[in-house]
């Protein structure tokens, strides 16, 4: 087994005792499937918005109406990479959210994102968000979907000193994320998808 198996062996490990879903992929189109087949299986996220329960006005009910489909966000592709994702939403009968996410916070079913770096030591991918729609679009989904690279793959987070040196010059926001969502602070009882996401897909691509 090579250096790099070894560590894509062992960030699986890690991430999958954290409650992530791993799985390899050979190519941008099987993760573009595997985010489809997975929204197709999950139930639509209908959730109102704040305030919704009190007594309203018409045209104040009028905007807490739950959505009825289902919709996934990408805010951080490439043209080439939003036409061929939008493409595959098209045909499931998906919408696709590409900007704008702050409009759209009432209820979104997949971040489909990418992941700067992935942490084999303990299961972490480490996501880079210049950009408040990115940083939305992984903190308000249901589910998570990030696409590594398994270049991208390092043995422990001092292998990223010098790249987040670079990142906080520029002011960037960083997330490292392990697992999905996760508290006890509420009686000591573990709850899932109280901060972010219930579920964290990692697809680790071979590049």
């Amino acid at each position: 087994m090579t250096a790099k198996s070894e560590s894509v062996k062992l960030f699986t490990d890690k991430a999958e005792l954290v409650a992530a879903v791993v799985t390899e992929i050979s190519s941008l189109d099987d993760a573009y499937k595997y985010t489809m087949d997975l929204c197709g299986k999950k139930e639509a996220c209908k959730m109102l918005i704040s305030g919704c329960e009190q007594n309203l006005s018409n045209k104040a009910e009028q905007l807490c109406a739950t959505k009825t489909g289902k919709t996934i966000v990408a805010p951080a592709l490439n043209k080439k990479e939003t036409s061929a994702l939008e493409k595959q939403c098209e045909e499931n009968g998906f919408a696709l959210i590409k900007d704008s996410v702050r409009n759209h916070l009432g209820g979104i079913d997949i971040a489909f994102t990418y992941a700067d770096h992935g942490i084999a030591e303990t299961g972490t991918i480490v996501v880079n968000c210049p950009s408040e729609e990115l940083r939305l679009a992984t903190m308000i989904s249901e589910v998570h979907v990030a696409v590594l690279p398994k270049s991208k793959i390092v043995e422990n987070s001092y292998d990223l000193e010098s790249w987040m040196e670079g990142n906080m010059m520029k002011g960037d926001y960083t997330a490292f994320i392990t697992g999905p969502s996760r508290t006890a602070d509420i009686e000591r009882v573990l709850a899932i998808g109280v901060h972010g996401p219930l579920e964290l897909h990692i697809l680790i691509l071979e590049d």
